[in-house]
């Protein structure tokens, strides 16, 4: 801590009332005693209940005999060093809040302490004013979390059971998928999901939102692809009244929003470096600047869960995605298989999905049908390049159309021009075994050069050079590549802004 800085004092953003901060236990370890002791007296003026120690092997014995709701302790120390008291405080006490103090920062050692369970990092040398809030933001978690198990606890006493999301599925892939949301759950760790469209990223999210210390609070999406720059900026962090034309009002944005729960930032690579860059501040300190405003407007206390349907790394690589703001967001990644990795869970969501349909869309005792066996093999066979969602898509489109009582026979499955059952790759393939070794190779590039040129026209929204960054290549190659499989130059280009 600063010297210089000592007596700053910030208006408590998250308004800790003098009784609750009375009831914190804070402990602080760091081994140069001047920090601690300045560290402490901050604290202690603020009101929290402060114990402090410079020995890491004092502190192992501490957390053991006693709980605590925060710990700030210093990443390196010998003998013991803080990381060796990191795991020893979540050990003894999971729910602990527990923040590392580091003067040499680095992106591998805050990665390796925020995957152990810290819930925030701060470098050193750090002032008054950026502890007291950081304190604050660990205060605000603590009593989310005290709400949640409370709503939990009467839930549970009320009924017994608890309306938690249930994920479907068997197959090794995702179950360990599953398995590793449930564990990142307790945490208050930023989560990075990826994965194809129609996965259910965003179904991943609300399992682990609801399975968090969080769970009483809202979890808030908000998809970056879906707005254009300057309205996604608003949406984010607000706007002050004639921020820009419209702007009559003061407007909280959606950070405030889910302060105390979730935000889940949907196709993140989407986001523009600008916006980027200040998301990145507000992960750092929790300070948010709504848009045309002067002065710090709001701290918050938010778990960050993103998504995208990128290759993240890849996205980093080509300059989309900012690096620092990927691992920042990317404690714990998660990858979700598509559907045709995860064969074996077909009949159970298929099944599922029919018995949800038909209670939707049909008379109360009607007979369900079943799917038979042939028709289930035909559901298997299907390439799903739309994933989970386009299986829910079917089978609501047959529980809408099928006789009560009827088996659903392969002929009842709808099939669509980009199903792959016509003209797709399984189809092609088949088509071609027979021929010669460069004719059948010919046209399986073909038929996929013109598959993949149409997905990615697609993609880019009709804009051939965000096609031609998409694809990596250049824009002379693209048309090439186009005019190659027939499709004219002015046929997609411009037709989308």
């Amino acid at each position: 801590m600063t010297g210089s800085d000592a007596t700053i004092a910030v208006r408590d953003p998250l308004s800790i009332s003098p009784e609750v901060k009375a009831g914190l236990r804070v402990l602080i370890v760091d081994d140069d005693r001047t920090l601690r002791e300045g560290c402490a007296s901050v604290l202690q003026m603020d009101g929290f209940n402060v114990s402090f120690t410079g020995r890491g092997d004092e502190a192992l014995e501490i957390v053991r005999r006693r709980k605590f709701d925060i710990v700030l302790v210093d990443l390196y120390m010998t003998p013991v060093s803080g990381m060796d008291v990191l795991r020893a405080t979540l050990d003894a006490h999971k729910d602990t809040i527990v923040v590392v103090m580091t003067g040499n920062p680095s992106v591998t050692t805050s990665i390796e302490a925020l995957r152990a369970g810290a819930w925030d990092y701060l470098p050193k040398p750090f002032s008054a004013a950026h502890l007291q809030v950081l304190v604050g933001r660990a205060s605000h978690a603590v009593m989310v979390a005290r709400e949640t198990q409370d709503m939990r606890q009467q839930v549970l006493e009320q009924s017994g059971n608890s309306d938690k999301i249930t994920l479907l599925g068997v197959s090794p892939a995702f179950r360990k998928a599953v398995e590793l949301a449930r564990k990142v759950a307790q945490t208050d760790a930023s989560v990075f999901i990826s994965g194809e469209s129609g996965t259910g990223k965003e179904v991943i999210a609300q399992f682990i939102h609801r399975h968090s210390r969080r769970a009483s609070r809202h979890m808030v999406p908000i998809n970056c692809a879906a707005l254009p720059e300057g309205l996604l900026e608003s949406e984010l962090f607000g706007h002050r009244k004639g921020a820009f034309t419209g702007a009559d009002r003061d407007k909280p944005g959606l950070l405030e929003t889910a302060n105390g729960g979730t935000l889940f930032l949907d196709e993140l690579t989407e986001m523009s470096h600008p916006i980027q860059a200040k998301l990145l501040r507000v992960l750092a300190d929790g300070v948010v600047r709504r848009v045309g405003s002067e002065q710090q407007d709001a701290v918050v206390d938010v778990r960050f869960i993103s998504a995208t349907n990128r290759e993240p790394q890849e996205a980093v690589r080509d300059g989309i995605l900012r690096e620092d703001l990927f691992y920042r967001l990317r404690v714990v990644p998660i990858k979700l298989p598509p559907l045709r990795n995860r064969i074996e869970d077909i009949p159970i969501l298929a099944n599922h999905f029919l018995a949800h349909y038909w209670q939707r869309h049909r008379k109360a005792g009607d007979p369900a049908p079943k799917i038979t066996d042939a028709t289930m093999d035909v559901l298997r066979s299907r390439p799903w390049r739309g994933n989970v969602r386009e299986l829910q898509n079917v089978i609501e489109h047959v529980a809408v159309l099928a006789d009560p009582d009827r088996p659903i026979e392969p002929d009842d499955i709808p099939q669509y021009e980009d199903s792959g059952s016509a003209g797709g790759p399984s189809a092609t393939m088949a088509a071609v075994m027979d021929e010669a070794y460069h004719v059948a190779k010919d046209k399986l590039v073909a038929q996929f050069e013109r598959e993949y040129l149409q997905r990615l026209v697609v993609r880019a929204g009709g804009n051939m050079s965000k096609a031609a960054r998409l694809a990596s290549v250049d824009r002379t190659t693209l048309y090439r590549l186009m005019e190659k499989n027939g499709f004219r130059r002015d046929e997609f280009a411009g037709s989308i802004d």
